[in-house]
């Protein structure tokens, strides 16, 4: 059995402000613990973050406080910043396709 940490996604609820996710942690002999992480409600308004992708955004965000400490970090609750967002979208943002009818080199014969 390995010694990293098992997260797993519990759920999560909609307050006033944010939505609010829940993570538990597992480890080999250890008590499971729980983290919640809250991204603000104006985030997907204003399509900074789609409700498909929140999940992910706070794993990594989550997956990143723990390597952090060492699989111990001191809080339990997390927000996650406009920044994090910014760079979650931007390495999840489609590539662009080339464009099919480009002009092709020209050949020297």
């Amino acid at each position: 059995m390995s010694n990293e940490p098992v997260m797993q996604f519990v759920g999560f609820k909609v307050k006033g402000l944010v939505r609010e996710y829940t993570f538990t942690v597992r480890e080999v002999s250890i008590e499971p613990r729980e983290y919640t992480l809250a991204i603000a409600n104006e985030a997907f308004v204003a399509h900074r973050v789609r409700y498909q992708d929140a999940p992910d955004v706070c794993s990594l965000k989550l997956r990143r406080e723990l390597a952090a400490h060492a699989n111990r970090p001191s809080g339990t609750h997390y927000k996650i910043s406009d920044a994090e967002l910014v760079d979650y979208k931007d390495a999840h943002a489609p590539r662009r396709a080339k464009y099919p009818y480009a002009k092709k080199a020209a050949l020297d014969y």
